[in-house]
């Protein structure tokens, strides 16, 4: 069964959005918070998509051309909203929805806040058994429609921007003969005292580089698990079942050329969130580890976090190691790649993502976040895996670090340390 969900939105341009909170917040704020809900409600939608991978998300634009709407929210797929008012809209919405062989279609506006993934899933459960399914909003009007097939009676004679929306669609199902589902009623954000509803959220994308991980990534996705993030798994061209882990998992999966800095660019590039967190697919993460990424970053010196490190073995000697990252994490600012690297998008973008050579990405990237400021460090620990020290040894593993380090400062090519790495 082919589902289908759609976003309805304005391209947030001044004086064309949200008009009528113009007055309370002037026309460039107005745009700026159709800006905010957009940018929530797409990030939302993904994270929903991640567990119903089976679905399309499709936004229907108003304003703004395509390559504006992708350069705005990245890869997202776009079609312009039909002509009319909305009724004509919502109606054509759902006929092209059915011509494509969708069974089940649901719409949802930019305008409400309090939207959340299970609502979705209520909303496609629902058309399991009803012909339509509505949220309603307290403005008497509604936030969410679905329909198993087109009703195109729904949306005629209804006096669309009152608070008789909601009514008149209720009877006109009701005269049409169809089962109607409702959800739980929230609230639109349209009016001044409707701004009292939106706090910016924070929006985390957890990026996992992955290359033949097989053995690690389910412990690597389960530590994942449900949390309020969109996940992105970029494969750098396994020939093992890791894709089709991810994929089972309900990750994104990018495919990309191998090499971590440059996997994790294509990843950040692809993500919705305002907020990137780097992952090794060898590296699990901590219970509630978005409270502490947002707490981390919450201090205005602070420009980056990443999480204490323990490494997944009863070796003794692996406890020096941590010891050691423990010290130059904290009292250098200067951790690696495989303590979960997080920072804002608009930083990581600002410094140019990461170097794309086959080597030392992370420390190249750690050397430029700390020209800016600080970097903290969290509370919790992430649990890597113990591979690395096991294949080569505890020591030779550490004094190969400190050497490849010691030979890029001597000027040694990249190239170079990465065939002495290796």
């Amino acid at each position: 069964m082919s589902q289908r969900l759609i976003l309805f939105s304005r391209y947030p341009e001044p004086g064309r959005s949200k008009t009528r909170l113009i007055p309370a917040l002037g026309p460039e704020g107005a745009a700026d918070l159709q800006r905010q809900l957009t940018e929530w409600t797409v990030f939302t939608a993904h994270c929903w998509q991640a567990r119903s991978p089976q679905t399309e998300v499709l936004i229907a634009t108003s304003g703004g051309t395509s390559e504006a709407w992708q350069q705005w929210l990245g890869a997202v797929e776009v079609q312009p909203q039909a002509e009319g008012d909305l009724g004509d809209r919502l109606h054509q919405a759902f006929q092209d929805s059915w011509q494509v062989g969708c069974d089940r279609t649901v719409i949802i506006g930019s305008d409400c806040p309090q939207i959340e993934p299970h609502h979705l899933d209520e909303a496609f459960a629902a058309l399991q058994q009803a012909d339509v399914v509505i949220g309603p909003a307290s403005d008497g009007g509604y936030w969410l429609i679905g329909l198993s097939q087109p009703q195109p009676q729904l949306f005629q004679n209804i006096d669309w921007g009152s608070d008789r929306v909601l009514v008149q669609t209720l009877e006109a199902a009701q005269v049409a003969d169809l089962q109607v589902a409702q959800l739980e009623s929230l609230s639109d954000l349209d009016r001044p005292e409707d701004l009292n509803l939106w706090q910016p959220q924070p929006q985390l994308s957890v990026i996992i580089t992955t290359l033949n991980e097989a053995a690690n990534l389910p412990q690597t996705l389960a530590s994942i698990g449900d949390a309020p993030v969109e996940t992105l798994v970029v494969d750098g061209g396994s020939q093992d079942a890791t894709v089709a882990i991810a994929q089972a998992w309900g990750a994104k999966v990018i495919h990309s050329p191998a090499g971590r800095g440059r996997q994790f660019n294509q990843g950040a590039a692809a993500a919705h969130g305002n907020i990137l967190l780097f992952l090794h697919g060898d590296t699990r993460l901590p219970p509630r580890f978005w409270e502490h990424v947002l707490q981390t970053l919450q201090p205005p010196q602070v420009v980056a976090g990443a999480f204490q490190l323990q490494i997944d073995s009863p070796d003794w000697r692996l406890r020096w190691i941590e010891r050691g990252v423990r010290w130059r994490s904290h009292w250098l600012q200067q951790p690696y790649g495989d303590q979960a690297l997080f920072l804002s998008r608009d930083r990581w973008r600002a410094i140019g993502g990461f170097s794309t050579g086959p080597l030392l990405e992370d420390y190249r990237f750690v050397r430029q976040l700390r020209r800016q400021g600080t970097i903290a460090i969290a509370s919790a620990a992430v649990m890597t895996s113990a591979r690395r020290w096991q294949r080569r040894g505890v020591l030779q593993t550490t004094l190969l670090n400190q050497l490849i380090l010691l030979a890029h400062h001597c000027g040694v090519s990249d190239q170079q340390l990465a065939r002495w790495y290796r």
